[in-house]
């Protein structure tokens, strides 16, 4: 696996394919193999799918991750990968460091996706984030994900033995710095670069996202200057939800003309 180092950081990165690089950042608690089922449809891309620190293989110093850092660490996996420019794609964690790569360095980002990304964090949503770090704390933060992230289509077709199943399945792949990625979640506010993102920006939002709101996603989509919306039938975490739809809308808008 190729990795990177920039301070003291080693970044790791999946790379997959060929053609021009499609740059996907994971959300909080997950790692670059939550992109295993856009990346298999992402065929004539160079899918470049790092891991955050606290997640996968990365390593750092273990002390506080800004989402400017992550930015920077996604630019230094385009520089390993020897390309200048990619599309990116980011959910939850990652829509926000995407749209802070994009930005901060317009230069490096063609077009961006920004799934249940949020523009600055209020209180509700800190609230929500303290929460995360108490279940985290007493080990039942997996029995929380799936009601935050999932929507009805979910539950429609889940049993009591199918979810509790699921939810011994999230207990093996929260990563280990999860804590450190929600305090970044606490300190989000990309109010002052967002009108500065010159690429062309798909906000996808979810209908029944429980973590970013309907106020929200409008105030981030009337903040970037090139901006369109569309939206899924999931949660938050529709990525795993519905993961050929999210695909089909996020591979359709980069693959179009500019």
């Amino acid at each position: 696996m190729p990795k990177t180092t920039l301070g003291n950081t080693v970044v790791h990165y999946d790379r997959t394919g060929a053609g021009p690089a499609l740059l996907l950042l994971h959300g909080t608690a997950a790692s670059r193999e939550q992109w295993g089922p856009l990346t298999a449809l992402a065929t004539g891309f160079t899918v470049l799918a790092p891991d955050f620190p606290g997640s996968g293989l990365t390593t750092d110093d273990g002390g506080p991750i800004t989402v400017d850092a992550l930015a920077a660490q996604a630019a230094a996996v385009l520089d390993h990968a020897g390309f200048a420019t990619a599309d990116v794609v980011g959910h939850s964690l990652g829509g926000v460091v995407a749209a802070h790569l994009a930005g901060t360095r317009p230069d490096r980002v063609r077009k961006a996706v920004l799934h249940a990304a949020w523009p600055v964090t209020d209180t509700r949503q800190d609230a929500e984030f303290r929460y995360w770090l108490d279940l985290l704390a007493t080990g039942t933060f997996a029995r929380m994900l799936p009601l935050m992230a999932f929507g009805p289509g979910y539950w429609d077709q889940a049993t009591a033995e199918s979810n509790e199943q699921l939810v011994k399945t999230l207990e093996t792949v929260i990563q280990p710095g999860a804590d450190r990625q929600i305090e970044t979640d606490r300190a989000v506010d990309l109010r002052p670069v967002l009108h500065r993102i010159t690429a062309p920006v798909l906000v996808l939002g979810s209908a029944h996202d429980r973590i970013v709101t309907a106020d929200q996603q409008r105030e981030l989509l009337a903040a970037i200057p090139d901006a369109r919306a569309a939206e899924l039938d999931a949660g938050h975490g529709a990525p795993a939800e519905r993961p050929d739809e999210f695909a089909r809308i996020v591979l359709d808008f980069v693959s179009s003309a500019p």
